[in-house]
């Protein structure tokens, strides 16, 4: 599942709840980050 973290109160908030407007349903913060858990991130080495 897809979740954005709201700059403003710091809380995961669910792809479907951002999907027509892009606000924080809990504060009305309008800046959000999307979410990326530390094992999706992956390392590829340069040639």
């Amino acid at each position: 599942m897809i979740y954005y973290l709201c700059i403003s109160c710091g809380r995961k908030v669910p792809h479907e709840l951002v999907k027509k407007k892009v606000k924080c349903p809990y504060c009305g913060g309008k800046i959000l980050i999307k979410y990326r858990p530390q094992n999706a991130i992956k390392h590829i080495k340069a040639r």
